[in-house]
Formats: C-alpha cells, structure tokens, sequence
C-alpha cells in the first residue's frame, strides 16, 4: 500500500498544480476584462461627442488588455453613450473570447466568452460648448 501511494502522490500533486493554475488564469482573465471595462468607461466618459467616445473606448479596452497579457480571439467593445450630457451615463461592455486551448486535457473548453459591464457618470459641471475661455455652457 506505501509504495502504491508513493508512486500515484506525485502525478495527483501535478494534477491539483494544474488545475490550481487553469482556475487562476480563468479568474485572472475574468479580472482583467472587468478592468479593462472600466477603464474604457472612463475614457468614454470624458470625451466631448459620442463618436470620441466609442473609439476611446475601443482603444482603451484593447489596450488595457494587451498590456495585462490577456489575448482575445475576439474582443467586442460596445459602448452606449446616451448623448454625452452632462448628468447622464455611460456604459461600456466588452466582451472576450479567452483562449484556453492548453486546457484541454481537463475538459475545460478552448474559448470561453467574458463579458463585463461598466457605468461611468458624465461630469455634471462640465462645458458642452466650444467655448475657449473657459467661461461654462
């Protein structure tokens, strides 16, 4: 029985390390497009029109996750601005394709789709006009 045991610890201690590892990197992942989901609403929320909004939210999602070391498949950024006044909101989805192809082993699929969700308000003192002085709206 002791050397049955000695010969099946180490193979069910690489089994646990890799699945340890799998669950991180899928937590990891969820984190990281939950960040980058903020960070695009933030910068969404602070251009002038929604038109700078959509693609500063765009290249702020795939920035964020470039440099996070998360690759996408796919990567949706679907940005609703609500018309950019002030007092109002906006919301910014994205949506990745997370590859996991090296998992396969365990049965985890080879992609699995994360989404998040973030809300940023838009400044209710800030100037909708174009004027240069900074005199207000």
């Amino acid at each position: 029985m002791a050397a049955e045991v000695t010969l099946a610890a180490p193979f069910l201690v690489m089994l646990l390390v890799f699945v340890a590892v799998v669950i991180h990197r899928g937590v990891d992942a969820r984190l990281r497009v939950d960040d980058a989901a903020h960070q695009a609403a933030r910068a969404a929320s602070i251009e002038r029109t929604s038109a700078t909004a959509n693609a500063a939210a765009q290249s702020t999602a795939t920035n964020a996750l470039s440099s996070a070391g998360v690759t996408c498949a796919s990567l949706s950024v679907d940005t609703a601005t609500g018309g950019m006044r002030p007092g109002g909101t906006v919301s910014v989805t994205v949506s990745c394709a997370v590859d996991f192809g090296d998992a396969l082993i365990l049965g985890v699929p080879g992609q699995k789709r994360l989404s998040a969700t973030a809300v940023e308000p838009v400044d209710t003192w800030r100037s909708v006009s174009g004027n240069a002085s900074g005199g207000g709206a």
